[in-house]
């Protein structure tokens, strides 16, 4: 550090600085620090430092699973938000959700020297009621209802599910059929209960659940039951990729979207708006779900202090061409407007 100090013309702390990625550096004293590192290959030692200040600027990460959009999406906003502060993520997953597995994985993150953890809970454990976590540990929890215990950040799962049965019934829809997720997924617990809750308030009848496990495929089927009900003009699916599934089994079996059902799905992918038809969906903001994930880990690493509580990240409907009003008014509406028959238009 002393060499580049000399070479670059500043003060060895201005190196440390340009080297912890510090914002009070100016620009023009960083690239001269960093063109005096490269000509003599200089490399930060992240263990020394860590020792000298306590800090080892990484962040762990605990999860079940990659495969599904949420997480994936997640650990991705997490990443990218750490990274503008300065820090690293090392990535634990486990493979069955059990308190076993979580406590294994703070052992491994211990051992692995991170100044605070992230842990993505979005299944119920198999193998106890409440997660419990070890103490004195800086945590914060996503997707979980453990807002009891520790501090949680998550989608407002339940007026996402709110805002698309509310589009659909605005549209005169009589009721909402819907594709759930897993039984033990958080989300799909509360965008399903808030799907009844609002058919009920409505006074709507409430149709059975599909169960689905939020793959297109799963959709597919669940689209193949629904379509061979003709009562059926508007589903609701607990994710875009099951919608997609829907989508493909509604017009195999000739019901046309939105013609004759209306479909609404959640998460707004980049992929949605490519639908056909683009897909209306519920918008769920990744990229803030990652900033207060890292932004409330780190006050607690350097407050040492943690409150319990929820904090829900806003949804938005994202209305596209996948939902209409139901086609009796729709119809009648045209012929209000001296626009025909139906045939016509």
């Amino acid at each position: 550090m002393a060499d580049v100090a000399r070479l670059a013309g500043v003060s060895s702390q201005t190196v440390s600085r340009v080297s912890t990625g510090h914002p009070g550096v100016v620009e023009s004293t960083r690239r001269q620090v960093l063109d005096a590192m490269r000509e003599l290959g200089y490399r930060p030692n992240s263990a020394a430092r860590a020792l000298k200040s306590g800090e080892f600027r990484t962040l762990g990460v605990i999860l079940f699973t990659l495969a599904t959009t949420g997480n994936s999406r997640t650990v991705e906003a997490i990443a990218a938000q750490a990274a503008q502060e300065g820090y690293a993520i090392t990535l634990i997953p486990v493979a069955v959700p059990t308190q076993d597995g979580v406590l294994g994985a703070f052992t491994r993150l211990g051992e692995l020297a991170v100044d605070g953890v992230i842990v993505i809970m979005e299944v119920h454990l198999l193998d106890a009621v409440e997660l419990q976590l070890p103490p004195g540990v800086q945590v914060v929890v996503v997707d979980s209802d453990a807002g009891d215990r520790y501090p949680v950040v998550d989608t407002d799962q339940a007026d996402g599910a709110r805002q698309a049965v509310r589009h659909l019934l605005d549209l005169g829809h009589r009721t909402v059929w819907h594709v759930t997720g897993p039984a033990e997924s958080f989300a799909s617990e509360r965008r399903t209960q808030a799907w009844r809750e609002i058919l009920e308030e409505a006074g709507r009848a409430v149709p059975p659940v599909e169960r689905g496990d939020w793959t297109a495929a799963s959709g597919y089927e669940a689209g193949l039951r629904l379509a061979a009900v003709p009562d059926c003009t508007a589903i609701f699916a607990a994710n875009d990729q099951m919608a997609l599934g829907v989508l493909r089994a509604l017009q195999e079996n000739g019901r046309r979207v939105p013609a004759d059902v209306s479909v609404v799905g959640f998460d707004d992918l980049p992929e949605s708006a490519s639908y056909l038809p683009p897909l209306t969906t519920v918008h769920q903001d990744f990229a803030e779900v990652g900033r207060r994930c890292v932004q409330g880990l780190l006050a607690q690493i350097r407050d040492f202090h943690g409150e319990p509580g929820t904090v829900l990240v806003p949804t938005t409907l994202v209305a596209r061409a996948s939902s209409a009003p139901r086609l009796f008014f729709r119809s009648a509406f045209y012929r209000r407007c001296g626009l025909g028959n139906q045939a016509q238009w």
